[in-house]
């Protein structure tokens, strides 16, 4: 065997007498992708070389060396001069090999008691764990947007819908506290994951542990894991902290996409509920008076690609025997894009919360439509004529009914055309018609009234200021 054949698959040792085919070392390599796990990859490396010294396994010496290298290592892939190997496979084997070129001899026992197996599973954990920390901030910061516009509008009045049709006049900064509350909850199922991904496989070395005496207690501490991983086959053969921060990354960008319809609904003609700046539209190739809302449109979009990612891993591990299988090497790419693109998402969305305009004139007159008021017709003749909820529903709705007929709004009514349908009806009635009384009423606990939105937006500000 030559030596150039000997150095294209160095990582083997003695047991292949020839090099991998061209396709081979194609579909193999995973350098073009998980080069991006270099912080990960060094931090574990150093914690393992000090724990290795620690318990006399490797001297100090050569542990100190180690360090110095990996340390000249990441500060050259950081400044872009470090020249990734696709012979070398991975980011593991292109560190290890260039921190033998630094350092020499003592680069060769960085790799005692552990195995790539345990090595990328670390690495993806701590890479996973600081993907789910991120996100958690951008949230925190599309909430803290979303707070103080409901603070600023927190009596501005718009229609809420059911069916996409007028229901009952609400404020906008009710529904942007809607919108808060959603995402809490997204936040909420990121940190559950991440409470479950925080346990350290490094040690479970190929799938069975390792005769060293090695202490991963030590190990996972450094690397701010909150405790070892029991069982060495789990360690290097589970995925589902993949999938479940994927599984909530879904949840999520639903969540974002739900948000992104309605900014897209609210800059057409036909509503006109809010405005966006040229920051966040972009124009027409043909028409010159367009402005679309295209980043928007791609938030909307992004769902499909992260609800992509989930279930690509899902079919990827579904079938796979314990332990470790190159199968698992395709976990890397799809959740690096839906990472990404949720990132993106977030960013995106947050910048076109700070930016919107509402128009409270548009809203106002749309809330007016579609007999908004009636619940609170129905509700002032059981509070006032003593009338079964029922009941009222009924007359309700024949009032309705005549105010359709005469093209009126219910508080553009006669007195006698309310009389007509319901002869005990005085005009007090009126006070509770107008949309500003509507949403005044609302005064339960999650209700619309302006008083509880502010005091809502107000807790919150307070909440996520003081994170």
């Amino acid at each position: 065997m030559t030596k150039a054949k000997q150095g294209s698959n160095s990582m083997w040792g003695g047991r292949f007498a020839s090099g991998p085919a061209a396709i081979m070392a194609e579909i193999n390599a995973s350098i073009g992708f998980d080069k991006r796990l270099y912080q990960q990859d060094i931090a574990g490396s150093k914690a393992h070389a000090t724990m290795l010294a620690a318990q006399g396994i490797i001297s100090k010496a050569d542990a100190a060396a180690i360090a110095r290298g990996l340390d000249q290592v990441k500060a050259e892939i950081a400044s872009g001069t470090f020249s990734f190997s696709t012979a070398l496979e991975d980011i593991h084997m292109n560190v290890e090999s260039r921190l033998k070129q630094v350092i020499g001899e003592p680069a060769g026992r960085l790799h005692t008691a552990r195995s790539r197996n345990d090595q990328v599973a670390t690495d993806m954990r701590l890479y996973v764990r600081d993907v789910v920390d991120a996100l958690d901030a951008a949230l925190a910061g599309l909430m803290l947007a979303l707070a103080e516009k409901a603070e600023a509008h927190h009596a501005t009045i718009m229609p809420g819908f059911t069916h996409l049709q007028v229901a009952q006049p609400v404020t906008f900064g009710h529904h942007c506290l809607a919108y808060v509350e959603m995402i809490a909850r997204d936040r909420g199922r990121l940190r559950d994951a991440r409470a479950r991904l925080n346990e350290s496989p490094l040690g479970a070395a190929a799938l069975a542990g390792t005769p060293y005496p090695i202490d991963r207690k030590v190990t996972a501490r450094a690397l701010g894991f909150a405790r070892p991983m029991r069982n060495s086959l789990d360690a290097v053969a589970s995925r589902d902290y993949v999938l479940e921060v994927l599984a909530a990354c879904s949840i999520c960008a639903v969540t974002l996409s739900r948000l992104a319809e309605e900014i897209v609904l609210w800059t057409t003609a036909q509503f006109r509920f809010v405005k966006l700046s040229d920051k966040f539209t972009t124009g027409s190739s043909i028409m010159p008076q367009k402005r679309n809302p295209d980043a928007a449109e791609l938030v909307r979009a992004k769902p499909g690609r992260i609800l992509g990612a989930f279930m690509a891993l899902a079919v990827v591990m579904k079938g796979l025997p314990l332990t470790y299988s190159k199968d698992m090497q395709e976990d890397k790419e799809p959740a690096f894009d839906a990472f990404d693109a949720l990132a993106l998402a977030i960013a995106a969305t947050t910048g076109m919360v700070r930016d919107l305009e509402p128009d409270a004139a548009a809203m106002r007159a749309a809330a007016m439509t579609g007999y908004s008021t009636a619940t609170d017709l129905a509700d002032w003749l059981v509070r006032t004529l003593k009338m079964p909820f029922r009941e009222a529903h009924h007359v309700t709705g024949r009032i309705v009914a005549l105010a359709e007929s005469k093209g009126l709004r219910l508080d553009e009514l006669a007195l006698a055309d309310l009389r007509s349908v319901e002869a005990r009806i005085s005009k007090d009635v009126f006070k509770v018609l107008s949309v500003e009384a509507s949403v005044a009423s609302r005064t339960s606990l999650g209700g619309t009234a302006p008083r509880n939105v502010k005091k809502a937006a107000v807790e919150w500000l307070k909440q996520l200021k003081d994170r």
